[in-house]
């Protein structure tokens, strides 16, 4: 990259979309008497998911950590003060580069204490249906299985990761080293293989009742099929992933097994082991209100209503120009 290379990646159309999205998403949670807060980006503690890595640093000689979500600290106001919630701001991930993906990216997170994750699905549609103004968007909901059925001809909450693997092979799809018996990082695959790219192209899709070893933050339940099931969603527009929501465990107890299992997995992949938050356990035991959140990426969202191809185009400045 060139010393000169000093303009923006973002034209000015842009920018005047991202105030206009800005604006209109605060007004849009003012109007629902939802609070908006502020909550550290720096933080002792970092994400446990293996799939997310914490950007690094270091405060008084001490290790620290930039937020991959502001979630933790979220759910300690709401154990406090159980009032509806939202946030905009940024969060870090380490090893995110790329068409979809920068470091530093912009999020848009809210708890709604009181609604299920049918009535979170339905907010997150209408938000989008003020946000979207090219024309009326379309949404669809289908459960993780209903999807996979539609595409692939199994039911994942019953497959094996021979048959996920026998099943890439039919489709003729690359089989990448290491996936081995992990059945969740086999649906992955064939998620973002398969599945995603038969969902319709110009239209949001919502899919939700993920397998419950899927479940990360959220509450596990049984479908109608007698499946266990994650109460998540996500929600995607084409195969873009856009937002997850969950219906959020406040059992503490079962947030530490949770907490000490991502580790023994980061552990068995040579990772480092994640800093446990003990301020969010203290506040699970304190008590969590029944509360269903959503955490949604703005960049990504605005890729989408500007047919963007590529996440720098929505972005001041990308990472290469920071």
């Amino acid at each position: 990259m060139s010393v000169t290379d000093w303009r923006p990646d973002a034209t000015l159309d842009m920018l005047r979309l991202r105030a206009r999205v800005l604006q209109t998403t605060r007004s849009f949670f003012l109007a629902r008497g939802v609070l908006e807060v502020e909550t550290p980006i720096l933080s002792h503690a970092c994400a446990s998911d293996r799939h997310i890595e914490s950007l690094q640093s270091r405060v008084a000689g001490a290790a620290a950590f930039l937020n991959t979500s502001p979630e933790f600290t979220m759910k300690r106001l709401l154990a406090a003060y159980a009032e509806p919630m939202f946030q905009i701001c940024k969060v870090f991930r380490e090893d995110e580069l790329g068409p979809w993906h920068n470091p530093e990216f912009s999020m848009l997170e809210w708890y709604r204490p009181g609604l299920d994750l049918g009535a979170l699905m339905d907010e997150v549609q209408q938000l989008i249906t003020v946000l979207d103004t090219r024309h009326a968007p379309e949404f669809t909901r289908l459960t993780y299985r209903d999807a996979f059925e539609r595409a692939v001809g199994f039911n994942p909450h019953q497959v094996t990761a021979a048959e996920c693997r026998a099943c890439a092979q039919a489709h003729a799809i690359d089989c990448p080293v290491g996936l081995n018996d992990d059945v969740d990082e086999w649906l992955d695959w064939l998620l973002t293989q398969l599945v995603l790219p038969a969902l319709p192209k110009h239209s949001y899709t919502f899919i939700y009742e993920y397998p419950a070893t899927q479940c990360a933050l959220a509450k596990i339940s049984r479908n109608p099929a007698g499946d266990a099931v994650a109460q998540r969603f996500e929600l995607v527009y084409g195969e873009l992933e856009l937002a997850n929501g969950y219906d959020e465990l406040q059992d503490a107890a079962e947030q530490v097994a949770r907490f000490q299992a991502d580790n023994a997995a980061r552990l068995a992949l040579g990772q480092a082991p994640a800093v446990i938050d003990q301020h969010l356990l203290a506040a699970l035991a304190h008590g969590l209100p029944e509360t269903c959140g959503v955490a949604l990426g703005l960049d990504r969202l605005l890729m989408v209503l500007c047919g963007a191809q590529c996440i720098e185009e929505v972005l001041t400045f990308s990472w290469q120009k920071a």
